[in-house]
């Protein structure tokens, strides 16, 4: 990424975070909070998911695992310890990256869908830990008592304004972050290996090492978004770390794009106003939202952003203001 991209991404960074500075004084609408704050981990949880399938190729069945240790990890600190938010923020982004050195170190050496299942193995190894040690995490009841906010440099998450742009504030930091790995020389040997894996070694790449590098990396952003998540339900559930979260983030995903890097962001709104509005209508949600998905994939048979990308390019191509070539990248 070049100085004047990266600098052009910290503006359009900072601009989204002034138009979400400014709702609060606009609107009171809570659910539009709640939208946001929600949105905000699970965009987290599903970006970093894409660093691995859209721009690693690794499909990850798995990745909820480390959602879950976020979320576990946070709120377990909050609850036993003394210590400041930052802090314990930091810690579990540690305990995370930690898990997903020795996770990633076994699995990264296996190959499509043994990655897929061995992960997800994991995740449901983590799992039962969670739902069998009772006297730690709370078992089935998740952890109960609340998550203790203590105010940091003023900020105190008690109040629901403060917990919502701080919400955001991860939001966009995280996604920089990840946009900034995602344009790097790092991100550009991801999709050489991605590509092919063969050629990627000869030309010196350790395949081995960048891969156990994403997985690390997208396992500490999903663990923010976990943190984030336990924050708004003042908790931990141990559904935040079940294959079926795993399963959201591929959907969200699907729905906005693996091809453009702001698809998962997409794809969850997408996910979560689907959420709001089906289950208004109808008690088969999971029915009605499995034929929606059927038919983004079958329809436009990619995500939304990718298809809007993919018109752009060909009405561009049509009228001569790209390359074919480029068009086609």
């Amino acid at each position: 990424m070049s100085k004047r991209s990266h600098r052009f991404d910290i503006v359009v960074g900072l601009a989204a975070f002034a138009a979400m500075a400014v709702a609060p004084a606009v609107t009171s609408n809570q659910a539009l909070f709640d939208l946001v704050i929600r949105g905000s981990a699970l965009a987290l949880f599903a970006t970093s998911l894409n660093l691995l399938i859209g721009y690693a190729g690794m499909v990850s069945f798995g990745h909820g695992m480390f959602f879950g240790l976020g979320a576990y990890g946070f709120g377990l600190i909050m609850q036993r310890t003394s210590m400041p938010i930052p802090l314990a923020l930091l810690a579990s982004l540690a305990l995370a990256a930690a898990v997903a050195i020795v996770v990633g170190a076994i699995c990264v050496r296996l190959k499509d869908i043994y990655f897929a299942f061995v992960t997800l193995a994991f995740q449901m190894l983590l799992y039962s830990l969670i739902t069998s040690w009772v006297s730690f995490t709370g078992g089935d009841q998740g952890l109960r008592g609340g998550i203790p906010r203590p105010v940091f440099f003023g900020i105190d998450l008690a109040k629901y304004t403060h917990l919502y742009l701080f919400s955001s504030a991860l939001l966009i930091i995280g996604l920089l972050a990840m946009r900034h790995i995602a344009e790097s020389p790092f991100g550009y040997s991801l999709r050489v290996i991605r590509d092919n894996a063969v050629r990627a070694s000869f030309l010196g790449i350790n395949v081995w090492r960048m891969k156990l590098a994403v997985f690390v990396i997208a396992g500490t952003f999903a663990a923010l978004g976990g943190a984030v998540m336990s924050l708004f339900v003042s908790g931990a559930y141990p559904e935040f770390a079940n294959w079926p979260m795993s399963g959201e983030a591929v959907f969200m995903i699907m729905l906005g794009g693996l091809g453009v890097f702001l698809g998962p962001l997409v794809g969850t709104v997408l996910l979560l106003l689907l959420n709001d509005v089906i289950t208004r209508f109808t008690e088969y949600y999971g029915l009605a939202l499995g034929l929606v998905i059927l038919l983004f994939t079958l329809g436009l048979r990619k995500g939304l952003l990718d298809f809007a990308v993919d018109l752009v390019r060909r009405r561009a191509t049509a009228h001569g203001a790209l390359p074919t070539e480029v068009a086609h990248e």
